[in-house]
């Protein structure tokens, strides 16, 4: 499937980020990258970053029921249940 020009334009990378680690975090980052045979580095974080915004963003997703769930809770005593 051929990429538009238009989603190419969309895509570029045009924003640059720099990290800057301490020696600790350097070899940490070299030893994963060498035991899982990562090639391309900036793919990697790129990839790890966007996941983690990812689920942080799905886990704070309000959900239909959210507000009834905080307000009533079902108890249950002695086997009956009341709202």
């Amino acid at each position: 499937m051929a990429v538009t020009k238009k989603q190419g334009e969309k895509l570029l990378r045009k924003h640059k980020l720099c990290f800057v680690f301490n020696d600790m975090e350097q070899r940490a980052l070299e030893r994963y990258c060498d035991k899982y045979n990562i090639q391309n580095r900036s793919k990697f974080m790129r990839e790890a970053i966007v996941t983690t915004i990812l689920k942080q963003f799905d886990k704070d997703h309000p959900t239909l029921f959210d507000g009834l769930e905080k307000v009533k809770q079902p108890v249950y005593e002695q086997g009956v249940l009341s709202l």
